[in-house]
């Protein structure tokens, strides 16, 4: 039994970046002899196991045929004779093709370690051609690796267009693509992957309801500047998108709901944000309250760096924004004045102390 530290982590140790898991692959063995050594089985369709120590994913080496349309459509094939070299062929970039012996020797049957000074995305094999999901893995190690000057060589970007044609793009499940996407909106350049969804034709079929043009494709690279918050980079990304194409959207491809209502919040709301600074008091207080500012805080926050993205101003209204919700929300009424009131005369006691502060703050403004 020989085993093997494969794929992302050989390939991040070689780019000098850390690596976030290791993932090892197992050569001459049998599940048995796997279970037998104390490795819990995890996988439902070909053996993958856990360590009993370091709880990391070991995998029987194995060969795929493909059987069906989609990225479900194969049959798996492990035995100890199964070679590292030909599990290697199966992986879909020549730079995840590589792993590193116990001993620390490197094994390189694809070229990763020369396509990784040339800071190219090459494809290991044509059976690339027959997994969907390799469209978009490549799109987001394009916006994860560009920043270091990698680039899709020529034969892959025309590989991924053939995919796209024959239809093969259509084999993918919703929940596949949003997971994809929203790692690439973690990447540190997220528009890279909607630029190569959209030069092999994906974009269409997979997002219809987005239109990627340059304004969209600035909003989503100016949010990536300003923070890491993935939810934020959607937002802008979507905020000239219609709100019932942003309801489609994330319905179809289950997109979590702190996500969506932020999107949803910055479609109709990002035009009145950037209108701020023509409003009197009663028309900020009034669109503190379509945000929901003064029960989720945090979620305005996070909406003004989604509009600042999408409008690409200076900051100083949204500042001036953050600034008017904390004193509005500072206000507090006498408990004499509260053991008076009762249900919506609260309420309204409440916004007209928010009124009169925001009224206050504005004059301490044209004063200044």
């Amino acid at each position: 039994m020989q085993v093997y530290l494969v794929g992302g982590a050989v390939r991040d140790e070689l780019l000098g970046l850390s690596a976030a898991e290791r993932d090892w692959v197992v050569v001459g063995a049998t599940p048995e002899e796997l279970q037998r050594a104390g490795y819990r089985a995890v996988g439902r369709e070909f053996p993958v196991f856990l360590h009993p120590e370091t709880t990391e994913e070991y995998a029987l080496a194995r060969l795929e045929r493909k059987t069906g349309p989609g990225y479900r459509g194969f049959e798996t094939r492990f035995s100890p004779d199964v070679t590292l070299e030909q599990d290697l062929q199966r992986r879909d970039l020549t730079i995840n093709a590589m792993a590193r012996g116990l001993d620390g020797a490197l094994i390189d049957p694809y070229g990763g370690q020369r396509d990784l000074k040339l800071r190219l995305l090459r494809h290991v094999s044509p059976a690339f051609v027959e997994d969907p999901v390799r469209i978009l893995r490549v799109a987001r190690f394009a916006a994860r690796l560009q920043a270091l000057g990698f680039t899709l060589a020529p034969e892959t970007r025309e590989l991924l267009r053939h995919m796209v044609a024959s239809g093969e793009v259509n084999a993918l499940v919703p929940e596949r693509v949003w997971r994809e996407m929203q790692r690439a909106l973690e990447a540190a350049d997220p528009a890279v992957f909607f630029d190569v969804l959209q030069d092999c034709g994906a974009l269409a079929v997979l997002l219809p309801e987005l239109d990627w043009n340059a304004a969209a494709r600035d909003a989503l690279q100016r949010a990536a500047r300003s923070g890491p918050d993935a939810s934020v980079r959607f937002a802008a990304l979507l905020a000239e998108t219609a709100v019932d194409d942003i309801k489609t959207l994330c319905a179809r491809l289950r997109v979590p709901n702190d996500y969506r209502e932020l999107a949803l919040l910055t479609a109709r709301l990002h035009r009145r944000i950037a209108a701020a600074a023509t409003l009197d008091a009663a028309g900020v207080l009034d669109l503190l309250e379509a945000a929901d500012g003064f029960r989720r805080p945090e979620r305005f926050e996070a909406l003004l760096q989604a509009t600042l993205a999408r409008s690409g101003a200076d900051g100083s209204l949204h500042a001036a924004l953050a600034v008017a919700l904390v004193n509005a929300a500072g206000v507090t009424l006498p408990r004499e004045q509260l053991a008076q009131l009762k249900g919506i005369a609260i309420a309204a006691a409440y916004r007209a102390a928010r009124l009169q502060r925001l009224e206050a703050l504005q004059s301490e403004r044209r004063r200044s």
